[in-house]
């Protein structure tokens, strides 16, 4: 399926019809804009103007042209999020090659299965232990012809000789011969899922599938936004669009140094729009909360007053009264002021995915003026297959909004949601047959996630498909339901359920230590170490207290009977969280199996 780019009031920018485009265009449809790319190195932001950025990509086109890099061949960057990162892609993109982005957090093996599988002939990678990882690997991987690191570490050569090799071997005539051979149908990147479990999966995404994404994508920022702040990963789908909608309207991009300088970044930056996870959100609001603890009685009262005022918010004005708007307003005099001045405070949009955001947390930040979009898709989907809007209800609580323009979506007859249309991916790369299991003859690609629609029309996630299991009573529990609701809890940082055919729901419970450390602090407990605090008994005592509570939003089947705290770090370094920080339930599975045992033996 085909999307028409249609001249009309934002014809400035249908030009792009491939990825690249968009740079081409960037500096003449945007030329009051100063800065393209920056990230804050050694104290200082290092800034780059489009036309710093086109002459470095282009260099990065002479020289990859120099080692032979062919249209279709793969190059692979394994780095975190950089201006270099969108050099090169658009570098790679431009001459018809194809870019493999891998995450710089995983395994030698993953290495040694994506790089090989894909063929990729050249690997840029960032950091002394990926090198070391892709360094043992090359023995396995014969068509890993060339590695390149982003500073000189000794081992091999680097971004900076790279570049020099271009500016020596320019041929322009070629380069535009290149950029004028690609086609939009044409495979732009292959994206290798994450996932959960089994062997990643290498999703082929043509210049159409995500072009299309920021056409229909383009109203969405207001017009005055112009300043991106992005710290999650550029080799997740949902970020890397991201990034290209805002370099498609003409936004500076701001990389954050690393997530531990997230709100330190912010303040310096004041940025109009980000990406983000539910997550984050839920850990900065838990931060604001937590800061009345220091706060003297009246200002306290006033504080928390505002707050539990901003849970009751309505994102419709026809659905707020007007005695709620002057409280409102008070509130924002006194309070939200402060608190948007604190992280930065000049949001237009806050664009939140990945998995569902708890409701009383979307309706706080959008009523201190940090408007959250919410939306929903999958790498195979380029990514978005819907997204709030700014329609009337076109933003509501418990929704990810309306189908975007241009993709059809239903739910199938066991509740599954499925959708076609120019998002859909080309296919999963040497796989045809799992292609032909997700997308079948008509064309519908099958999510596995459950869903349904609202009266108005907005999709409502209910549920992983696989996820939902059996009990040995013939009861069917869907663990996320049960999950998203858990997590409510300040005291719960992560919690898995399980439960398949035994006779009743259990749970694994990673406590957010963080915020336990503050509760300890404040009952007169002395806080030593996670390990300690789990067998404490008035934390236990203060645990049950909390299960019992989200236990009585559901019924007998569904209660968490049974439940361990684990002491254990659940994080990315750990592998148990993906790069959007969803737990990988498999891996908590297997890696507590023996705990699993012992709550049901």
């Amino acid at each position: 399926m085909k999307i028409k780019f249609e001249q009309n009031s934002f014809e400035k920018i249908v030009e792009s019809t491939r990825l690249f485009d968009i740079l081409l265009n960037y500096e003449k449809n945007y030329p009051e804009q100063n800065t393209a790319l920056a990230i804050k190195r050694d104290g200082k932001w290092d800034k780059f103007t489009v036309q710093e950025y086109q002459k470095i990509t282009d260099n990065l086109s002479y020289a990859f042209m120099k080692l032979g890099i062919e249209p279709g061949d793969k190059v692979s960057i394994i780095a975190t999020n950089r201006p270099e990162w969108n050099m090169l892609d658009m570098a790679i993109m431009q001459i018809g090659a194809i870019t493999v982005p891998v995450y710089p957090t995983i395994s030698e093996n993953d290495y040694r299965y994506i790089l090989g599988h894909c063929e990729a002939k050249i690997a840029i990678v960032e950091g002394a232990e990926v090198m070391n990882k892709i360094d043992a690997i090359l023995p396995d991987t014969p068509t890993l012809q060339h590695v390149y690191t982003f500073i000189d570490r000794g081992r091999f050569p680097f971004l900076a000789q790279l570049i020099e090799m271009g500016e020596q071997n320019q041929d322009p005539e070629e380069l535009q011969r290149r950029r004028d051979a690609v086609k939009p149908e044409q495979c732009s990147t292959i994206m290798y899922t994450s996932g959960t479990t089994g062997t990643p999966k290498g999703v082929m995404l043509s210049h159409l599938n995500i072009m299309s994404q920021l056409y229909n994508l383009r109203q969405t920022p207001a017009k005055w936004s112009k300043k991106a702040f992005s710290f999650l990963p550029l080799c997740h789908a949902y970020e890397r669009m991201l990034v290209f909608l805002y370099q498609y309207l003409g936004m500076s991009v701001y990389y954050a140094q690393n997530l531990g300088t997230i709100a330190e970044n912010l303040k310096e930056v004041c940025p109009t729009m980000m990406s983000t996870v539910p997550r984050v959100l839920e850990k900065i609001f838990d931060k604001i909360y937590n800061s009345n603890k220091t706060m003297k009685p009246l200002p306290r009262k006033i504080f928390l007053w505002a707050v539990n005022l901003a849970q009751e918010y309505r994102i419709e004005p026809s659905d707020r009264t007007w005695w709620y708007n002057f409280r409102l307003s008070i509130a924002d005099k006194l309070v939200y002021k402060k608190i948007r001045q604190q992280i930065g405070g000049n949001f237009d949009i806050i664009v939140s995915g990945a998995a569902s955001i708890q409701s009383r947390i979307n309706a706080f930040f959008s009523a201190i003026g940090m408007p959250v979009f919410e939306g929903y898709g999958l790498t195979e989907t380029s990514p978005v297959v819907a997204v709030s809007c700014r329609d009337r209800y076109g933003r509501e609580v418990g929704t990810v909004g309306f189908p975007l323009p241009g993709v059809e979506v239903k739910i199938s007859d066991d509740d599954e949601v499925i959708c076609r249309g120019h998002n859909v991916m080309m296919g999963y790369y040497k796989d045809e047959e799992l292609t032909r299991e997700v997308i079948d003859e008509d064309g519908w690609f099958h999510t596995g996630d459950l869903g349904r629609f609202t009266e108005r029309g907005q999709l409502v996630l209910t549920g992983r498909k696989k996820n939902i299991f059996k009990t040995s009573f013939g009861k069917y529990i869907n663990p996320q339901v049960i999950e998203s609701k858990f997590v409510e809890s300040p005291f719960i940082d992560n919690i898995v359920v399980v439960g398949e055919n035994q006779k009743f729901a259990a749970a694994l419970v990673s406590p957010d230590f963080a915020f336990l450390k503050l509760w300890c602090a404040g009952h007169g407990i002395k806080y030593t170490n996670p390990a300690d605090m789990v067998k404490n008994e008035d934390i236990q005592k203060r645990f049950a207290r909390e299960m019992d509570k989200y236990n009585a939003f559901f019924g007998d089947t569904e209660k968490i009977k049974k439940y361990r705290l684990i002491a254990d770090e659940w994080s990315q370094a750990t592998g148990i969280l993906t790069p959007t920080l969803k737990v990988k339930r498999g891996v908590v599975c297997k890696q507590y199996a023996n705990v699993i045992e012992e709550i049901y033996s």
